[in-house]
């Protein structure tokens, strides 16, 4: 049985005890699934579902599902509990995973919650929520075990024991020097792999930070990147205040893309599962880009207007209509796609608007003019050479300017710091729809004496 045949099958179990209001069997269901899967089903069912379903996990499952579920569902969860219930599964999560929930929760819930927590964990929460919201500080832990440079391999090995059960993480720890600053980093495996007596210092590596007030995603992407299993995060004086972990960062990465996704569709993005969202959120989530874009499409209106003389005179142009106006948008889409990829990767900087201008605009050029002439061949045997030569050269415009103005559209938007996703695709396809057919027929009077 595959996994996802299996899935399914558990899927339609939880659904009929919970149908036939048999607690028993869903018991007994829950009770040999795993954790994971036990996540995917209840992504899929109600609130309400949800809840019951959750309340009959075992103690210890219920806070490792509940942790490995979206912070929407999570925040969806919460209200469907009992507050017991609530302030033990909270008193549970990590200081980073509660401020991932507290930032979904409504604000009239999370003093609620923070003040059930210990004395301890309501400090370490305190600390992640003081940074601001898109701040690599806000998704740090600060529950990690540090070592000194004049410490020795036993010395490290003892205070690791010590404190391995408030640690998130034990496989890189940072080396501090007597003011808090990081020094460098040692990896557990070079910890067992040294002598006892060995002093840190000598075995230590240069250390990479990130400062608490940095962009999540930027931080993320660095770690990432560099394949670091955590980065230490500092404060102002560069003294430590927390580390990004592995899992950390590639939370925030998926959280990231898929908003750029959606944004690149023309829509909201969901900050949920699919089948966890509300049909109203849906709806929500679209209408207003559907607006927006339907008053810009009114430019294309607007110029074939002006120039319906032409067209009336030259019927044929209307066919290449589709074609030019949907070659335009595909290649500014994919240019736009191409670039805010590279920025977000860092390997484009705003600054770089003039070099990647000229690149993209070389790249339209080449594309223009492979197009360009299998337009000119085909239409011109088809029709005649002239509106063969007048679709030809009209690619190689729209290309060139598609590709010219896809590129540079995500590194003004990040200029003028708005997200690059929002000026992605859609803007792009509108203002190259209209933009083109100003081209086309603009050469088509030319060649056509019209």
């Amino acid at each position: 049985m595959n996994q996802t045949t299996h899935q399914r099958e558990l899927e339609n179990r939880v659904l009929r005890a919970l149908a036939d209001e048999d607690l028993k069997d869903l018991g007994n269901t829950l009770q040999d699934t795993s954790p994971d899967d036990v996540v995917l089903v209840l992504e899929r069912l109600t609130a309400k579902q949800r809840a019951i379903v959750f309340r009959l996990l075992h103690k210890d499952e219920a806070l490792e599902v509940f942790e490995a579920l979206d912070p929407s569902v999570q925040s969806d969860l919460v209200r469907g509990l009992r507050d017991a219930e609530v302030a033990e599964i909270f008193e549970g999560l990590d200081p980073d995973d509660r401020v991932w929930l507290l930032d979904e929760l409504p604000a009239t819930l999370a003093p609620k919650l923070l003040h059930g927590l210990s004395e301890r964990e309501r400090r370490l929460t305190g600390v992640v929520l003081g940074y601001p919201q898109d701040s690599v500080g806000r998704r740090m832990t600060p529950e990690y075990v540090t070592t000194r440079m004049d410490y020795t391999v036993a010395d490290t090995m003892v205070r690791l024991r010590d404190r391995i059960d408030d640690a998130e993480t034990i496989y890189m720890l940072p080396v501090l020097d007597d003011a808090r600053h990081v020094a460098g980093v040692v990896s557990l495996r070079d910890l067992i792999a040294a002598e006892p007596h060995t002093i840190i210092a000598t075995i230590m590596s240069e250390a990479q930070s990130v400062p608490a007030s940095e962009d999540a995603e930027r931080a993320a992407r660095k770690l990432t990147e560099a394949g670091f299993v955590a980065l230490p995060v500092v404060d102002r004086e560069r003294r430590l205040v927390g580390l990004l972990t592995f899992d950390d960062a590639m939370r925030i990465i998926e959280h990231e893309e898929s908003e750029d996704s959606a944004r690149q569709g023309g829509v909201e993005p969901l900050r949920r599962p699919y089948f966890a969202t509300p049909i109203m959120q849906l709806v929500r989530s679209r209408v207003v880009w559907l607006l927006v874009l339907a008053v810009g499409a009114t430019l294309t209106v607007q110029v074939l207007d002006v120039f319906e003389g032409t067209l009336a005179e030259v019927t044929v142009l209307a066919l290449f209509v589709p074609l030019l106006i949907g070659t335009g948008g595909n290649t500014g889409n994919q240019a736009a796609t191409t670039v805010t990829r590279a920025l977000a990767l860092g390997d484009v900087k705003a600054r770089d608007i003039a070099r990647v201008l000229g690149r993209e605009a070389r790249v339209g050029l080449l594309l223009g003019l492979l197009l360009g002439t299998l337009g000119f061949t085909i239409a011109g045997l088809v029709y005649s050479w002239d509106i063969g030569l007048v679709i030809g050269l009209t690619l190689v415009a729209i290309c060139t300017v598609a590709a010219t103005i896809g590129g540079i559209m995500p590194l003004i938007a990040r200029w003028v710091k708005v997200d690059p996703a929002v000026f992605s695709n859609p803007f792009i396809s509108t203002f190259v729809d209209a933009s083109g057919l100003i081209i086309y027929f603009l050469i088509a009077r030319a060649i056509l004496g019209l």
